[in-house]
């Protein structure tokens, strides 16, 4: 099991949480789903909850800063100085809705939007590093964006935490980029292209993915417990996915890394 310690490297996806009307009734959601167990933040937290796997966080469970917002996963991503990041959120064309603020003796952080319109969180780790548990069952192991301004989120996400870029896909049935942190020679996630996407058009959203070993089964259990499924269990690359949208309305994935059927499109 993947265990991590210490502060992740700047612009890595380091931690996901949900901000619902109800955070201990979805917890409960979560916990049947992933097993997870509840940690209750105590009376300074705001009615923050914690899911954990034995001793380490995974994930977090928050209520929403303001009633009548729609209930979302939000990615956070790593930084050395929140504040430095701050200036270039905004250098970049970005706009910093929560400017940095200290969150007990956890870190500090804040809340911006990028330039097609899409909601992230930046964290400076001091006594919580982020995700201790990730890339296995119950936990989180991907992180993309999903827009129809992909170049524009390239350029933002680029001056901002200096990500680089590995381009697949055909051009045409799928538009994906994989982006790798400043000095990083894996890709930290993902940026797609919702141009070729069927449907009605979406505002430009992060969506997490979790590992799940059976994601048939996952799929089967989230709707016992009152999830809808916006996209059935599916074949892929990657990995057989997902996308679960839970009882109070937000939003993400699930996938097995490990059952994978084609080659990606070139």
């Amino acid at each position: 099991m993947p265990v991590r310690t210490t502060p992740w490297p700047e612009g890595t996806p380091c931690w996901v949480d949900c901000q619902v009307d109800d955070p201990v009734k979805e917890s409960e959601f979560y916990s049947d789903l992933f097993g997870w167990t509840i940690e209750d933040g105590g009376d300074d937290s705001g009615g923050y909850l914690m899911g954990r796997k034995g001793a380490n966080t995974i994930a977090g469970i928050g209520p929403k800063p303001r009633a009548g917002t729609p209930s979302v996963w939000t990615t956070y991503f790593a930084a050395d100085d929140v504040d430095a990041i701050a200036e270039k959120v905004g250098a970049a064309g970005g706009q910093v809705v929560m400017p940095p603020f200290d969150v007990l003796d956890a870190g500090r952080m804040l809340l911006g939007t990028d330039t097609v319109g899409a909601v992230f969180a930046v964290w400076q780790a001091r006594a919580h590093s982020g995700a201790a548990v990730y890339n296995e069952h119950g936990a989180y192991c991907w992180n993309e964006l999903h827009t129809r301004q992909l170049d524009a989120a390239k350029r933002f996400y680029a001056e901002t935490f200096g990500f680089t870029y590995t381009d697949v896909g055909d051009g045409e049935s799928m538009i994906y980029s994989m982006f790798s942190t400043r000095g990083g020679e894996q890709p930290a996630g993902g940026m797609n292209d919702d141009t070729v996407m069927p449907g009605e058009p979406m505002p430009s959203y992060w969506l997490t993915w979790f590992q799940f070993d059976d994601v048939d089964a996952g799929v089967a259990r989230a709707a016992e417990l009152g999830a809808t499924i916006p996209m059935p269990a599916t074949d892929s690359p990657v990995g057989r996915m997902a996308m679960v949208m839970a009882p109070q309305g937000e939003l993400f994935g699930l996938i097995d890394t490990t059952v994978t059927v084609g080659e990606m499109p070139q």
